[in-house]
């Protein structure tokens, strides 16, 4: 018998555990050391976007392009400058003490304000044109609309891109609201309803954003449908007003008032 060969004891596996203890602390500081590297690679980016909200507010309150690239810089560093119009009276570091945010002091009122107002003008052109086209109206007739100022509210013409009716969208939503953007084809629609659309509905709505207009017989033939599912479909669009019917062609034709006055947006 090999007297000689000694098998592993305690000691050997007292070992292992240390080491193990040592890579897993080792681990442990090199996130910690990582976490802090980002943290502090994130604050010199935050404080250099400081530093040009306060040298530029000036071109952000004024030049839609210019504010809608600030708003994209913000979202990337994870900053929300319109953030401050929903949580009036907090008291963390990203607040003043009125409760608003360090944008809101920078850049003045007048950007929230403008988000606001335009907000408003938003849900009073969507509500006006909602026995028209169903409550699912264009981005670009919206903005046509509040450039030419076709409202009944005093101040009701501003300078606003397809951006910022957008994120005046977006803002909307802590309240409690049904108004979307939601996207069919290539095209942003609000939709001002809280009746989600299904997937046959979005899929003609869509036909009808590429063709001009769609008839029973159209959907049978492109989609491979049964003529009762086709029916079914544009009924349903026909009751929530989303779609029109042509009855003096030879097969009834079904038109999109969104489509069709958005392309005019865009044309016009």
């Amino acid at each position: 018998m090999d007297r000689t060969r000694r098998t592993p004891g305690l000691s050997s596996l007292t070992t292992s555990r240390i080491s193990s203890s040592q890579y897993a602390s080792h681990g442990a500081s090199l996130r910690t050391q990582q976490s802090q590297s980002l943290a502090t690679q994130l604050s010199v980016f935050q404080s250099l976007l400081h530093n040009f909200a306060i040298t530029h507010s000036k071109d952000i309150r004024a030049n839609p392009e210019f504010r809608a690239e600030f708003a994209r810089m913000c979202s990337a560093l994870g900053v929300d400058f319109l953030a401050s119009s929903h949580h009036r009276g907090t008291q963390d570091s990203a607040a003043g003490k009125d409760g608003s945010s360090i944008w809101a002091q920078m850049l003045g009122s007048s950007v929230n304000d403008f988000y606001f107002n335009l907000g408003v003008l938003i849900v009073e052109h969507c509500r006006a044109t909602r026995s028209e086209n169903g409550g699912l109206i264009s981005v670009a007739e919206i903005r046509q609309r509040i450039e030419q100022g076709q409202s009944n509210s005093i101040g009701s013409s501003m300078n606003a891109s397809e951006d910022d009716i957008i994120r005046a969208v977006d803002s909307l939503s802590p309240l409690g609201s049904c108004f979307s953007i939601m996207k069919i084809g290539h095209r942003m629609l609000i939709r001002s309803v809280p009746k989600e659309l299904n997937t046959d509905q979005s899929t003609v709505l869509e036909a009808i954003q590429v063709m001009g207009y769609v008839t029973v017989s159209m959907l049978q033939l492109n989609l491979n449908w049964e003529r009762a599912r086709a029916v079914a479909v544009v009924d349903d669009l026909m009751t929530d007003s989303l779609v029109w019917v042509d009855m003096q062609a030879g097969e009834n034709e079904y038109w999109s008032p969104a489509f069709i006055s958005g392309e005019g947006a865009v044309n016009g």
